[in-house]
């Protein structure tokens, strides 16, 4: 009888655990992209990007109660070489800052020296999550007709946290925003036929 309580108790608690894990991996935060785009301009190529951005509770409630969030946007692109590394063409990246004032009740979201304010949370997060024309590489260092491939990540930068929260942010689950890479084949479309 005592063999068998035990037994019921192991199991209990191997769901016990089990679903605790499932908890923690619910209210971690995640960012990954949806999709993503180069398209020819005057003078550059311009990124076009969707994120689906979840930030999970602990880092909400941090940044509504005035922890700065720093995120960055990098995009990469490569051309592929048979028997040699890839060639690195370009590398954009851009920085948003988001931050809670608690005197006028609203998120900002900073870029170099843009800023915007937003009533909520939610509404700061979908602005960020889409990127549309950002140059990235200019037109002069794209072959036409040549393959290359493009990446783009948004991450939350866990170093520019305070230094309190960053021993956190790199051992607490609920502090930890995974941030998934885009990688996509661009090829470079080659110039029409000239007008007679």
């Amino acid at each position: 009888m005592t063999a068998f309580i035990t037994r019921c108790c192991k199991k209990l608690e191997l769901w016990l655990l089990l679903l605790l894990l499932a908890a923690g991996a619910a209210l971690a935060g995640s960012i990954a992209p949806q999709r993503a785009t180069l398209s020819a301009g005057e003078e550059h190529y311009a990124l076009a990007a969707d994120f689906n951005i979840s930030l999970g509770n602990r880092l909400e409630e941090a940044v509504t109660h005035g922890v700065a969030l720093y995120f960055n946007l990098e995009f990469t692109l490569d051309r592929p070489r048979k028997y040699w590394i890839d060639e690195h063409i370009a590398t954009r990246t851009l920085v948003y800052r988001l931050t809670y004032h608690g005197l006028t009740r609203q998120y900002r979201l900073t870029t170099g020296s843009l800023y915007q304010n937003f009533d909520s949370l939610g509404e700061a997060l979908r602005v960020m999550s889409h990127v549309a024309a950002l140059p990235v590489v200019e037109r002069a260092a794209i072959k036409p007709g040549e393959t290359y491939i493009a990446a783009v990540r948004l991450s939350l930068d866990r170093n520019q946290l305070p230094k309190p929260f960053q021993i956190d942010a790199f051992t607490d689950r609920d502090w930890q925003v995974e941030g998934k890479i885009l990688r996509w084949p661009f090829v470079a479309p080659t110039a029409g036929p000239a007008a007679p």
